[in-house]
């Protein structure tokens, strides 16, 4: 492996960390997990579980699409 091949992949990690940021600052200033829509939250005396079912579902949506189209783009 030549250094041009490990400097493109860690521009590429750059890339994604960067991207991941962003949405991490777009979903804070939309508000908490509990407020999103089906998000099912449970609270049994001291324990509560929050489960983002549609918020999960939707994050695999798009990170398929996202690496499916990386995938494609590195296997000219």
């Amino acid at each position: 492996m030549d250094f041009s091949q490990i400097g493109r992949w860690l521009l590429y990690v750059g890339v994604g960390f960067a991207i991941t940021g962003l949405l991490f600052l777009l979903l804070g200033r939309i508000g908490t997990i509990k407020q999103f829509p089906g998000t099912l939250n449970f609270q049994i005396g001291g324990l509560t579980c929050t489960f983002p079912i549609l918020l999960s579902i939707l994050l695999s949506v798009f990170l398929t699409i996202v690496l499916n189209l990386i995938g494609k783009f590195l296997n000219r």
